[in-house]
C-alpha cells in the first residue's frame, strides 16, 4: 500500500502522524511512504531521518494526497485538505466529528473513508488511540490553568500551591477519566486542594484509592457541582462521550458565581466542551474572558508539546495502521470489531450512530459490519 504522511497544517501543530522507526516498520513490510517535506520538523525529525528508513520526500501536500492510498494525519483534515482527498482513499486521524458539521459534510462529500482514533475501542471497552493525547492535555491543562491564574494574564493572581501561611488554589476537575485523573495527579504534586467529580461510583472509589491525601472525590449532580463551581479558582473541563457532543455541565448563567478571574480550561472543546460558553482558540490566542472568567479551549493542546505528544501517539497508532496497510481497511476492520468502529464516514454514509445523531442523519453500518 502507498502511506501518505502530509504536514499538519492545524495553527501551531507541531505533531507528526509517523516516526521514522513507524516509517521504518511499514517498508520493512514492502509498503511505500510518502512524507511531505518537514512534516517531523515540528517534533525533531529532519527529512533525512526518513529518507534514512525508506520513505520518499515529498514537496507537496498536493503530491501526497494524489499518489496516497491512506492517508495517516494527527488531526482533522482541514478545508484546503478536504479538497484533496478522494473517492476510496483512507483517512486515519483523529476527527471529532460530532462538533463540526462543516468538517463532516466536506469528508462525506470527498468519498473517503474516514477512520477516526477517537472511537476505535479495545477488549475493556478503553480508547486506545485517544489515551495518550488525553493524558497529556490533562497534564497540560494544569500547567495552562496555572499560568493563567496569574494577575498579568487576566486571572486571579494566585499561585497554584500556595506558600506557608497561604492557603492553595482549589481546582475542581469535572470527570474521572483519563483527562481527569492526569490533570488531578499534576495539581495535587502541585499542592493545590484538588476536588475531583465523577458520576461513577466505581471510577470515584478507585480515585479515592489512589490519589494523594489533598485530592477529594465527589459524585457529581448539577446542584453539588453548581456548589463547587462558586469556589474553585481553576476548572478543568474533562468530559467525554465517544464519538458524541460534551454535555453542557457549565451554563452561561453560573459564570457570574464564579470568582472574578476564576480560569475554565476545558479539554472536550473539540467534542464541544462541557462549559456553555466555550468555543476552540489557538496556542496564538488561547484565552477569552466571559463574565470576569477566563476561558482556555486551544483544540489542540498536545501539539505544542510536539516531540512527547508524537511519540506518544505514535506508539499506539502504528499497529493500526499497520493492520490497515497489511490488510486493507475492509479486511482489518471485519478481523477487528474496535477498529471497525473507528470508522465514522464511509464512501459518502456516516457509520457512527454518535455523529449521525449529532446533525439528525442516518447511520448507515460500515462495510465491515454487514
Amino acid at each position: 500500500m502507498i502511506i501518505g504522511v502530509p504536514k499538519e497544517t492545524k495553527t501551531h501543530e507541531y505533531r507528526v502522524s509517523m516516526t521514522p522507526a513507524g516509517v521504518d516498520e511499514m517498508v520493512r513490510r514492502k509498503h511505500q511512504v510518502l512524507v511531505e517535506t518537514k512534516a517531523g520538523f515540528g517534533s525533531g525529525f529532519p527529512d533525512d531521518e526518513y529518507t534514512a528508513v525508506g520513505a520518499k520526500i515529498i514537496p507537496t501536500a498536493a503530491d501526497v494526497f494524489a499518489k496516497a492510498e491512506m492517508i495517516v494525519k494527527v488531526k482533522e483534515p482541514l478545508a484546503p485538505e478536504r479538497e484533496m482527498m478522494r473517492d476510496g482513499q483512507v483517512m486515519f486521524t483523529y476527527f471529532h466529528f460530532a462538533a463540526d458539521r462543516e468538517l463532516t459534510d466536506g469528508v462525506i462529500k470527498s468519498g473517503s473513508i474516514a477512520i477516526a482514533y477517537e472511537t476505535i475501542t479495545d477488549d475493556e471497552g478503553r480508547l486506545p488511540l485517544l489515551t495518550p493525547m488525553s493524558e497529556v492535555a490533562g497534564k497540560m491543562s494544569i500547567q495552562e490553568g496555572a499560568k493563567f491564574l496569574e494577575r498579568p494574564m487576566m486571572g486571579r493572581g494566585i499561585l497554584l500551591g500556595g506558600v506557608p501561611g497561604v492557603e492553595p488554589a482549589e481546582v475542581l476537575v469535572i470527570g474521572g477519566g483519563i483527562v481527569g485523573i492526569s490533570a488531578a495527579k499534576v495539581a495535587a504534586g502541585l499542592g493545590a486542594r484538588v476536588v475531583i467529580m465523577d458520576v461513577d461510583l466505581d471510577r470515584l472509589r478507585y480515585l479515592d484509592d489512589v490519589m494523594p491525601a489533598n485530592v477529594f472525590t465527589v459524585f457529581s449532580d448539577r446542584l453539588t457541582l453548581n456548589r463547587y463551581l462558586t469556589t474553585a479558582d481553576l476548572v478543568i473541563g474533562a468530559v467525554l462521550i465517544p464519538g458524541a457532543l460534551c454535555p453542557i455541565l457549565i451554563p452561561r448563567d453560573l459564570l457570574k458565581t464564579m470568582k472574578p478571574g476564576a480560569v475554565i480550561v476545558d479539554v472536550g472543546v473539540d467534542q464541544g466542551g462541557c462549559c456553555e460558553t466555550i468555543h476552540p482558540t489557538t496556542h496564538d490566542e488561547p484565552t477569552y474572558i466571559v463574565d470576569n472568567v477566563v476561558h482556555y479551549a486551544v483544540a489542540n493542546m498536545p501539539g505544542a508539546v510536539g516531540r512527547t505528544s508524537t511519540l506518544a501517539l505514535t506508539n499506539a497508532t502504528l499497529p493500526y495502521a499497520l493492520k490497515l496497510a497489511d490488510m486493507g481497511y475492509q479486511a482489518a476492520c471485519k478481523e477487528d470489531l474496535h477498529l471497525e468502529r473507528g470508522i465514522n464516514v464511509e464512501r459518502g454514509k456516516v457509520t457512527n450512530q454518535p455523529v449521525a445523531s449529532a446533525f439528525g442523519m442516518t447511520c448507515v453500518p460500515s462495510s465491515a459490519a454487514k
